[in-house]
């Protein structure tokens, strides 16, 4: 079992309904209507939730900024390769799918997949070998997104090669090549390509790679970190996209999502 910490992850992980909830720790004294949301839908599914002191919710959690509440719940699932394929069906858009190599902090994927999700890509794909992460560490600053977008575990270079034969072209993110990611057309199917600081992308994956881009920066400059360096490629997709495409549309802030980070009112 796993534990989520925080109303956000608990609420998108209910809504999710991809997790088997074993019990909801709600801290004794804490503000009720602030947890309304997760308290109906808790009831409506029959997770139980207990009352405990707030001592007990800090042994529990990572940190004191659990918000006062805390989950115990089952893995969340991976989605497969066959399982990504049929999603892919149901796109009414041109997919987006984000390939990961070399993350080494979680905190990063974290916010890494919070940026997915709000700038319109439907899969995030990690190598199986790489995957060693606490995902308590990826939900919180994933503020929910871990919970709904998609992550698909890859054994190797195969799912790539068959995605490529449905048309959608590996574009890799490499430093020194000639073009920029405003060169390179990411509206049309695409699976974006990051390596980490340290590493950069395999040469399995720079061997099939459709074309390589860049993030333009200033001589000199340091290096992008792979969170930040996948939140302006995807931002630079998103622009190509809703300018090309009339049926795409911004996606509206959720009326929930927090001003703050939980615990940090």
């Amino acid at each position: 079992m796993e534990h989520l910490e925080g109303r956000q992850s608990i609420l998108a992980a209910l809504q999710g309904r991809q997790r088997r909830f074993q019990v909801i720790l709600l801290r004794q004294g804490a503000h009720e209507e602030k947890f309304q949301d997760v308290l109906a839908l808790a009831a409506e599914r029959g997770v139980p939730v207990r009352r405990v002191e707030g001592r007990e919710l800090d042994d529990l959690a990572h940190g004191a900024t659990h918000g006062g509440m805390l989950a115990i719940v089952s893995a969340k699932p991976r989605t497969t390769p066959a399982e990504l394929m049929a999603l892919l069906d149901t796109l009414r858009e041109p997919p987006l799918l984000l390939l990961l190599e070399g993350v080494e902090d979680a905190r990063n994927l974290g916010f890494t997949l919070r940026s997915a999700e709000a700038l319109g890509v439907h899969a995030v794909l990690i190598k199986k070998h790489l995957w060693d992460f606490d995902p308590i560490e990826i939900a919180r600053p994933a503020s929910g997104a871990y919970e709904r977008m998609p992550l698909v575990q890859i054994e190797d270079v195969q799912p790539l090669q068959q995605l490529r034969q449905r048309g959608l072209r590996l574009l890799g993110c490499i430093a020194g090549v000639r073009s920029t990611i405003y060169q390179t057309d990411l509206a049309a199917g695409s699976i974006i390509a990051i390596g980490g600081e340290k590493r950069g992308l395999s040469g399995a994956v720079r061997n099939i790679c459709d074309a390589f881009m860049t993030v333009p920066s200033r001589p000199g400059a340091a290096s992008l970190s792979l969170s930040h360096a996948a939140s302006i490629i995807m931002g630079e997709a998103m622009r190509q996209r809703l300018a090309r495409s009339p049926y795409l549309r911004p996606t509206e802030a959720r009326e929930n999502d927090p001003a703050v980070p939980e615990g940090e009112e």
